[in-house]
């Protein structure tokens, strides 16, 4: 998903602004294991029963660097790292499932640079505010990486699949907003966030090894975030905060700009996002856990056009923690 890290944290007891000319470094974590199958929002549950399933096991570290250069505008560089494994089950000639097969990729993701903008100032405002922010994305992670994957007769060095690559292979553009509204004299917070990662390019080169047409070459998809939620101080824990947020994720089945051609799996996870989070002196630790509602796999350009509807592996939640530091 796209990186949004730099962003304040909203939620926790003392501002949530950075003063002029100081930094806020900022580590996070992110782990998910994928395995249930959807086909729109049905699930095919007998792909568990046959031991069938696709199993993607990742784990994303992102760290950020923010300077603030002004009472109301920010600068964030995030570099991502992941580590991830895909195990598929291996098939005789029959089609019987046998045995698994696994592949890896880890490295550097795609690093992003992003300013934000306070639109109320800060220093008048410390009980609601809003900020934009709009940046880059650099196709800095490697977007076909390769592993060598067991066979029935031996191993082949193939790309490993689209899900687990670290970059996708093209410049984007990043829209970013926070707001947020402290109620009944901080007893409660309104918070919402969102980001839009935007790839206009079409198609990054990285060959699938899938037959179908339209599906040969990996598509360079536009990847979305957002969330709407309410946290409130904990009276008896001084800077301890519990937060739930409705939280949406995924990838669309066209891209706002540019084409949309190429593999992709477009589809949206619906959560309901419980969380913690923990101030004291300018270090905050916030951990949440997206639990999924609703999965739903849609149709992509090439699915349409080959009148099928492909399958996708969703996780049941989702672990998120985050580490930031002010000075």
């Amino acid at each position: 998903m796209a990186a949004r890290q730099g962003a304040p944290v909203v939620g926790a007891q003392g501002s949530v602004y950075v003063d002029p000319h100081h930094w806020q470094l900022t580590m996070s974590y992110r782990w998910q294991n994928s395995d249930r199958h959807f086909r729109g929002v049905h699930e095919e549950a007998n792909r568990q029963a046959e031991e069938s399933e696709v199993i993607n096991d990742l784990h994303l570290w992102d760290f950020a660097a923010t300077y603030q250069v002004t009472e109301r505008f920010s600068v964030s560089l995030s570099v991502p790292v992941q580590y991830a494994n895909r195990s598929s089950p291996l098939r005789d000639a029959n089609g019987d499932v046998v045995d698994r097969s696994s592949v890896q990729a880890s490295g550097i993701g795609d690093i992003s640079l992003v300013g934000r903008w306070w639109l109320l100032k800060t220093t008048t405002h410390p009980d609601h505010n809003a900020s934009l922010g709009w940046g880059v994305k650099f196709p800095t992670g490697d977007y076909d990486a390769t592993d060598n994957v067991r066979r029935l007769n031996g191993t082949e060095q193939v790309v490993v699949d689209q899900s687990i690559q670290p970059g996708d292979g093209g410049y984007g553009a990043i829209l970013d907003l926070v707001a947020f509204k402290r109620l009944f004299e901080g007893k409660l917070t309104a918070f919402a966030t969102g980001t839009y990662l935007m790839n206009p390019e079409n198609k990054n080169g990285a060959r699938t090894g899938r037959s179908r047409a339209g599906e040969e070459i990996m598509s360079v998809a536009d990847q979305y975030v957002g969330k709407v939620g309410l946290a409130a101080p904990v009276t008896y824990l001084k800077g301890l905060a519990l937060s739930l947020a409705a939280r949406i994720e995924g990838v669309p089945v066209h891209d706002a700009i540019g084409g949309s051609d190429g593999f992709r799996r477009p589809g949206y996870a619906i959560s309901i996002e419980p969380g913690l989070i923990f101030g004291i002196g300018k270090n905050t630790f916030a951990i949440s856990a997206p639990v999924a509602l609703q999965r739903n796999r849609q149709r992509s350009v090439s699915d349409q056009a080959n009148g099928v509807h492909g399958d996708a592996a969703f996780a049941d939640y989702v672990i998120l923690v985050s580490y930031s530091r002010s000075f």
